[in-house]
């Protein structure tokens, strides 16, 4: 769940100067030999992320502090806004988990470990119908994710993680990428202040979800594992389709996104069954990311003084008003411009629910699995409303 820039294994010269993410959390290991090298994923994406905004050490130092109070402060904003009760214990420091300020490659090794997390029940789940891979495809599969990871490194302000910390459910961790809110306050021309404390309000809101709902990320991964079982089936199939077929494939994917048509990598190896399974794991998505983008304007300006300007500034750049065709292709294909119509879908629907039945009600969706909306019923609040509620 994360605040993208429309257009992060320790390291010491991370934003933080070393004081953020400080190096992988421990995972079981998994019973099935990994369909990819992750430690080689995470290697390849840390080398080839740029560094992005660069300022003096007393300006990155001040930016780190900064990030660090932001996150801080938001916590009591968005209990306050939201009106959620976490079912979660809260950490000492009163939030909902661990804050690191983390540079690119700090982003990008830290979601290789995630990604890893997360998929490695589904691939002990599902060994059986997947050949053995060799070394060497296991490291060219290291080198796409590596690759794709360190595209999306800068493009990621801010990213609450419930699947990379060793901690009981309902805690997670959130990373604040420093250079890219560096980046972004300046390009826009931001109060530095009420920037930082916009972006962490909307991770703080995710971190809020998942402390009211600890039952969430289970089911995500669920869902998410039955939508990767299709996949992968699809792929290894594919891997033996001629080599024109999967040129044919990429190709077309490429050609619609340059027609403006929404797509994501996933796009060619899907079938029937997995773009329903698909539509429903992004229903559940576009409520996590248009409820945090909801509530992140709820505050309004008493707390923070610009927050329409950030907004209005904010939507333009997310648009790709002023970006090179280029980039705007490039966004499409990665899958960025279907993430950006979950946060418009998402807000749709918690408008109208809560013109309904109120904040309130609103957040019975948090109360149980089968209380999360459908595919549909983000696309008709009223529906949710009448099934939830009578």
């Amino acid at each position: 769940m994360s605040l993208p820039e429309p257009g992060s294994v320790a390291t010491t010269s991370s934003a933080d100067g070393g004081r953020g993410y400080r190096g992988p959390v421990t995972t079981p290991a998994p019973a099935a030999e990994p369909l990819l090298d992750w430690t080689a994923a995470a290697q390849i994406a840390a080398r080839l992320a740029r560094p992005g905004a660069t300022a003096p050490r007393d300006e990155l130092d001040a930016l780190v502090a900064g990030l660090r109070a932001a996150a801080g402060d938001a916590v009591g904003h968005v209990l306050e806004v939201t009106g959620m009760e976490p079912a979660a214990a809260r950490a000492a420091g009163g939030g909902f988990g661990d804050v690191h300020v983390v540079d690119r490659a700090g982003w990008t090794r830290a979601n290789a470990q995630s990604m890893r997390a997360m998929t490695d029940p589904v691939m002990t789940a599902i060994a059986t119908d997947v050949p053995a891979t060799s070394a060497a495809a296991r490291l060219a599969g290291a080198a796409e994710v590596g690759g794709l990871l360190a595209l999306l490194s800068g493009r990621v302000l801010g990213q609450f993680d419930p699947y990379g910390a060793d901690h009981a459910p309902g805690y997670g961790r959130l990373l604040l990428v420093a250079p890219n809110v560096l980046q972004v306050e300046r390009a826009l021309g931001l109060r530095p202040r009420d920037f930082r404390l916009w972006v962490c309000l909307h991770e703080q809101t995710h971190a809020l979800q998942f402390a009211t709902a600890p039952w969430l990320a289970d089911h995500l991964v669920g869902r998410i594992g039955d939508l990767l079982h299709g996949v992968t089936a699809s792929a290894t199939a594919m891997t033996r389709a001629p080599l024109r077929q999967k040129v044919a494939v990429v190709g077309r994917t490429v050609l619609r996104a340059a027609r403006g048509e929404l797509v994501t990598p996933l796009d060619g190896v899907l079938g029937p069954e997995q773009r329903r399974e698909l539509e429903e794991v992004t229903a559940v998505m576009a409520l996590l990311e248009g409820h945090a983008d909801v509530m992140m304007d709820a505050v309004g300006p008493r707390v923070v003084r610009s927050v329409r300007t950030i907004r209005a500034r904010f939507e333009k750049r997310r648009d790709g008003e002023g970006a090179p065709a280029l980039d705007v292709v490039l966004r499409r294909v990665l899958g960025m411009d279907a993430k950006l119509a979950q946060y418009r879908d998402g807000a749709a629907f918690v408008r109208a629910v809560e013109e309904r039945v109120g904040r309130d009600g609103l957040n019975a969706v948090w109360s149980a699995p089968g209380h999360l909306p459908s595919a549909r019923e983000i696309a008709d609040p009223r529906a949710w409303v009448r099934r939830v509620h009578g």
